[in-house]
């Protein structure tokens, strides 16, 4: 009996390693890539018939979580400098590709009192007129986005008039959804979120001049125990038809890997 019961352990320890082994890997991303990264993650699926499960954050929350050690394989971020953290603390096997450089837009819904196509100049009158009461950005604390939308706001003179109304996202998608929602009059996230039709038809958005903020400059990166499919993926975003479809979010691709 004691020995059937340790073959029944065995073969349940067997299948539980067998099931584990087959689970889709962990893909931690920055929210600006939630629509970009679904479609390539959609693809890479059709073509390899490998998945992955893919989880959205701001990049200072997830590089906490990979730091106590959150059990992702992949780390997309929108800012280099929580890659290279990882680098520093031995986590990943190399030191990563930076994907893409990220643009910010100034988006309001259809009907606000804000001339949105002329960008930060529209928003400077629009506030001097008091048609601000909210404004999100993603957390600078924390979120990439949030603290380039910072740095434009200082920028156009801004940043203490706003600073008071500011609905502050977990990160830039719940930013957007801030807007989208009408908590909010106006915001700057993602170009790739104004981008989504599910986004972008719901008002009307602008880019902010790229000289207005600090790049973003955003990396990726394996970690030390990827494993197979987690680094298929990893080669298949730095393929033509996945950076394709970085490009038609709005992202500024590397001629080469840096």
């Amino acid at each position: 009996m004691k020995s059937a019961v340790r073959v029944a352990v065995a073969l349940l320890t067997l299948l539980f390693a067998i099931q584990g082994a087959a689970r889709p890997p962990n893909v931690a991303a920055a929210s600006d890539l939630k629509f970009a990264l679904e479609e390539i993650a959609t693809r890479f699926q059709t073509d390899t018939g490998h998945a992955v499960t893919l989880t959205f954050g701001s990049s200072g929350n997830l590089y906490r979580q990979m730091l106590q050690g959150a059990p992702f394989e992949l780390f997309l971020a929108a800012d280099q400098t929580f890659v290279q953290g990882l680098v520093e603390a031995g986590l990943t096997r190399d030191e990563g590709s930076l994907y893409a450089i990220g643009r910010l837009v100034l988006f309001a819904p259809e009907g606000a009192a804000l001339d949105v196509d002329r960008g930060l100049a529209g928003l400077a009158d629009a506030v001097a007129a008091g048609h601000i009461r909210r404004f999100a950005i993603a957390n600078p604390e924390h979120a990439p986005y949030g603290r380039a939308a910072e740095q434009a706001l200082r920028h156009a003179g801004l940043w203490t008039d706003l600073e008071p109304r500011l609905v502050l996202g977990e990160n830039v998608s719940q930013a957007a959804q801030f807007v989208l929602s009408g908590a909010a009059d106006a915001g700057l996230f993602a170009y790739s979120l104004a981008l989504a039709p599910v986004v972008g038809e719901q008002g009307t958005w602008s880019l902010i001049p790229a000289s207005a903020h600090e790049p973003l400059r955003q990396r990726m990166v394996l970690m030390k125990d990827a494993g197979a499919t987690a680094a298929a993926f990893y080669d298949y975003l730095q393929a033509p038809p996945a950076r394709a479809t970085l490009t038609r979010y709005g992202f500024a691709l590397p001629e080469a890997p840096e």
